[in-house]
């Protein structure tokens, strides 16, 4: 909480400038998906900067040449969107919970994105919704997904993968790119405002023929697996 307070303090000046950017472009029929895309894009380096916080980013040579994919990746706060955001520099969309849907200033971001909400005690609208994440991909837009469900609030470790979150990879027959976010939680849910580096790691993608015979459940652990190695393998502890 401590950064999010810097972050503002820092920006202090340019926030009603950013105020009026980001409420102006939340006109989607004004506005295509690049251009708003564009605006979070730079606003979130900028963001960033005035946290004190470097991102070092690996991997953007694997991401699908074309659009239509799907970004998994482990989930540790509210800074992974910042991260993503800074450095993937295509558009997507997000698979979020219900519960975030109206929260002040994420729901502008939510809505410049055209993100999609899921209510977890409602199995036939969760339905709903992955069926029409699964046609937008089909028709080029590129999505992420945590598919842990809730951020992990265990420092780099993950919590279980949901197969559900995979089905509609497989009915897309879509690449399913693992993405592994490192010490992404020091940001926002420590006391601390020093400087901080966090990385993320864009991994191989899962094209369909490397998945079409496997279950749900059998990618989930598969994605989750290359990704707490790729964690092990980049992690550095104190």
């Amino acid at each position: 909480m401590e950064r999010i307070v810097m972050m503002v303090i820092r920006s202090f000046f340019q926030l009603p400038y950013w105020w009026y950017q980001i409420n102006k472009y939340c006109d989607v029929k004004k506005y295509d998906e690049t251009t708003r895309y564009a605006l979070l894009h730079r606003l979130t380096k900028y963001a960033n900067r005035k946290g004190r916080v470097k991102i070092k980013c690996y991997g953007l040579e694997n991401l699908p040449e074309e659009n239509g994919y799907i970004l998994y990746s482990n989930h540790q706060g509210l800074f992974d969107a910042l991260i993503l955001l800074e450095t993937h520099e295509r558009p997507f969309a997000t698979v979020s919970k219900k519960e975030v849907e109206n929260v002040f200033f994420l729901k502008q971001i939510f809505y410049i994105l055209q993100s999609k909400f899921i209510d977890r005690e409602d199995v036939r609208q969760t339905m709903k919704i992955m069926m029409e994440v699964t046609k937008e991909v089909k028709e080029g837009r590129n999505y992420l997904i945590f598919p842990e469900g809730t951020r992990s609030r265990n420092k780099n470790q993950l919590r279980e993968f949901k197969g559900g979150s995979f089905k509609c990879a497989m009915n897309a027959r879509c690449p399913i790119v693992p993405v592994a976010i490192i010490d992404s939680y020091k940001s926002f849910d420590t006391h601390s405002i020093a400087k901080l580096t966090v990385q993320i790691h864009y991994l191989n993608p899962l094209y369909y023929e490397d998945y079409k015979d496997k279950k749900s459940g059998e990618i989930a652990e598969l994605v989750s697996g290359i990704i707490k190695d790729t964690i092990e393998e980049y992690e550095i502890t104190a």
